[in-house]
Parts: C-alpha cells; sequence; structure tokens
C-alpha cells in the first residue's frame, strides 16, 4: 500500500529545485541574507535646479513608500546630504518617515554624509539612530531669512515704487521699500516660532542624549560629527557600508530606492507651465543662487 502523500514530501520534493533557482533571484528578494533599504536625499530642501534637483515631501514620497514596503527588509537607512531649506518640507519629510516606521515597525538608520545641517538634521531626527562622518557638518539648529535691499538703488537710478495694496501688512518686507522696524521684529517674532517648534521636535527625538548647554545647542551653530557626537547630536561616527556590515553582517544588501525625477534630473514639484516656459530659466538662476548661498554657510 502506497504510503500517504504528506506536505513534508511535497516540500522535500521542490526544496532541491528551489535551490538551484535561488541564484537566479535578484537578492533584495531572496531572505538567506538581510536586506536594508537605502534612500538618499541629497540637496536643499524646497529648492529645485535641473542640475541640483534639491527635496521636497513630493519627490520622496514615493521613494521612503517603496522603501519601508518591503516586506523582508531589516531596516531602512537614509542618506542624508543637505545644508537645510524649507522649514515646512524638513518637518513634512521628517513626519513622512516618522509615520512610516512606526506603520511599518521598521528601524531606521540615518547616515550624515557632506552635511546634515539645519532642516537636513530635522530629517535625520526621524531616525533611531543618526550616524555621521568625523567631518561632516551637523546641527544648525535655528532659522534664518534674509532678503536685499533695492530702495536706495531705485532713488539714485529715479525710479518710483508704486505698490497698491489692501491690508496694512501685505507689502511686508518689500526689498523696493524701506526697511520698517515693525515689520522686521513681525518676522523674528514668526522665527521664534519656528525656532521654538524645531528646538521641541530634536529634544522629542534625543532626548536624554542632549549633552551640552541649551544656548549652545540650539543657538544655531554647528559642529563636525566628532563634536557633535560628544554633544549627544549624533550617536555613532562612520559610514553607511560600515555600519550596516557590522549591524548586519557582511553578506547584508544594500539597494538604493531612487526618487522620482523629472527632465533634465529635476525632481517633481508639479510646476506650472508659466515657470516652466517664459520665466522658467530665471527662476533656476535664482534657486540656483539661493541653493549656493545656502551650501556656503557651512563652508562646501
Amino acid at each position: 500500500m502506497a504510503e500517504p502523500l504528506t506536505g513534508e514530501h511535497v516540500r522535500d520534493f521542490f526544496r532541491p529545485i528551489v535551490a538551484a533557482l535561488a541564484p537566479l533571484i535578484p537578492s533584495r528578494f531572496r531572505r538567506d541574507a538581510p536586506v536594508v533599504l537605502v534612500v538618499r536625499l541629497t540637496g536643499v530642501v524646497g529648492f529645485s535646479t535641473p542640475l541640483r534637483p534639491g527635496l521636497s515631501l513630493a519627490g520622496v514620497a514615493r521613494a521612503l513608500d517603496r522603501a519601508f514596503g518591503m516586506r523582508n527588509a531589516s531596516a531602512v537607512a537614509i542618506s542624508i546630504n543637505s545644508p537645510g531649506g524649507s522649514a515646512v518640507q524638513s518637518h513634512l519629510i521628517f513626519r513622512r518617515i516618522r509615520e512610516l516606521a512606526e506603520e511599518k515597525k521598521r528601524q531606521v538608520l540615518a547616515f550624515v554624509e557632506d552635511a546634515g545641517a539645519s532642516g537636513g538634521y530635522m530629517i535625520a531626527c526621524a531616525a533611531d539612530e543618526i550616524v555621521a562622518d568625523p567631518s561632516s557638518i551637523v546641527g544648525s539648529i535655528g532659522v534664518v531669512g534674509g532678503t536685499f535691499g533695492f530702495d536706495k538703488l531705485l532713488a539714485k537710478v529715479g525710479v518710483d515704487r508704486r505698490l497698491y495694496t489692501s491690508g496694512e501688512h501685505k507689502a511686508m518686507l518689500d526689498p523696493f521699500l524701506p526697511e520698517n522696524e515693525d515689520d522686521v521684529e513681525r518676522l523674528k517674532k514668526l522665527q521664534r516660532e519656528i525656532h521654538d517648534d524645531f528646538i521641541a521636535l530634536v529634544k522629542s527625538r534625543r532626548g536624554g542624549k542632549l549633552n551640552g548647554p541649551e544656548i549652545e545647542l540650539f543657538s544655531g551653530a554647528y559642529w563636525t560629527g566628532r563634536r557633535a557626537l560628544e554633544l549627544g547630536l549624533i550617536d555613532a561616527v562612520g559610514d553607511l557600508r560600515g555600519v550596516l556590515r557590522e549591524r548586519f553582517g557582511d553578506k547584508v544588501v544594500t539597494p538604493v530606492v531612487a526618487a522620482d525625477r523629472g527632465l533634465l534630473g529635476r525632481r517633481l514639484f508639479g510646476r506650472n507651465e508659466v515657470s516652466q516656459g517664459q520665466f522658467g530659466f530665471a527662476e533656476d538662476v535664482i534657486s540656483a543662487l539661493e541653493a549656493r548661498a545656502i551650501w556656503a554657510r557651512y563652508g562646501l
């Protein structure tokens, strides 16, 4: 009488077949090696130019969704190289990373390259651990804003500024009008509110790890990765490959999940037809100069 077929017989039959086919399966889909998805966040937050695309939630959301959505991943690594920029976009990216990490129960590791400063550091705080190179620029927990004043130039060349508004503060900080002290104080009040929110976020994520006087930590100053470690702003010095191999073993697989890109490598920001057409080139030049100025604050 034939022995009844069992599940174990079926598994024994297919086991050598699966073993033979295993080398043909991409390593990130196999279970014989740990997988850590890598998402690279590079550029000034909120600014985008054709050759140096920046960061926004719209540009990185799908990449984050794909990285956290891979079922067999051991963790997600966020590689950050940003001097900051838009406080709003930095916070939106921070929140999306935290929401996905909590939803998927996934560990998040942040790796700072040249810079994780200002908004770049805010994004890094979304990770469970922050790692930086000893010479990385880290910190700059503050708020900055700037503009130019052209009122004296207009007077010199004999040009009148004619501006019509409804609302006392609608033309606040207009660069073609003389500076108004009340407007400046109003702007500083807004900056203090944003700064307070930034400080609260860092405290909530870094907690008891912070090691230094608050007046120094939250002054807007920045430090090297080595000093940032002493201040508790990061957890370790190192690099992505070395830390992941040490943490997950030499066979760890680290596929990069690319963010969306549009024409000429720019991020998809949903720009309208006017900005892409008649005024597109001028807008890109201004954005490039603004982005360059932000990087230059850190000597980069």
